[in-house]
């Protein structure tokens, strides 16, 4: 005769040993599933970045915390005044091929390296940007600019020039402007610093970190 009680313990028993295994499993494949969905947002929606220089200060301070939409020039042109995450590759730094490469930037720009660049559009395709005007003001298409997101104490730029931007380019200068390398350190190189549209990466919406800091960042659109 089976004894079905003892039976029934013993498959109870080794359900309950059995049990812990199958929860670490269902643990692990939830946070691969989370981790591969952040991944999938941040690559195609919305991303993160910290700021590590000083050349948007006091729109970003070092350590502030961006929240970037990748959607934003979807269906939009980019605007003058706003202030965009690119890829330096092929205008800040030597052009490299796109593929294999390409995914290794993006593991290292999810670490916060990589040729990632924030700075704050000035002129789009077609424009012509000068320093300065008399009083010493940038001027796109010929309006003197009203900069208020420009560092006090700073001057709009230290370095006179004259440029008429290509279609399909952008000028893109710092907030600090005594301290920012950006499309003006560039005047003689291919290129001539203006960094091509299909390199932005998104546009900043907001500081969300430190939480103290918390704010929209805006566009200024400076001329039309």
């Amino acid at each position: 005769m089976v004894d079905r009680s003892t039976e029934s313990e013993s498959f109870s028993a080794s359900t309950k040993r059995r049990s812990p295994s199958r929860g670490w499993r269902f643990v692990v494949g939830a946070l691969a599933a989370a981790a591969l969905i952040t991944l999938v947002v941040r690559a195609t929606v919305v991303d993160f970045f910290y700021i590590g220089s000083t050349s948007m200060e006091s729109t970003l301070n070092p350590g502030d915390g961006l929240l970037v939409n990748r959607l934003a020039y979807k269906d939009a042109e980019i605007q003058r005044g706003d202030v965009v995450i690119f890829d330096g590759r092929g205008s800040f730094l030597p052009y490299e091929r796109p593929g294999a490469l390409d995914s290794l930037a993006w593991a290292l720009r999810l670490a916060g390296k990589d040729a990632v660049y924030v700075k704050r559009v000035i002129g789009v395709g077609g424009d012509t940007v000068t320093c300065c005007s008399p009083d010493g003001r940038l001027v796109v298409n010929g309006i003197p600019l009203d900069e208020p997101y420009v560092l006090d104490g700073n001057k709009p730029s230290d370095l006179e020039f004259d440029v008429k931007i290509p279609e399909g380019r952008l000028w893109v200068m710092g907030d600090h402007r005594s301290v920012s390398e950006d499309s003006r350190a560039l005047l003689g190189a291919p290129g001539g610093g203006m960094i091509p549209v299909d390199r932005v990466i998104g546009k900043v919406t907001d500081v969300i970190w430190p939480l103290d800091r918390r704010h929209p960042v805006e566009g200024h659109a400076p001329a039309p």
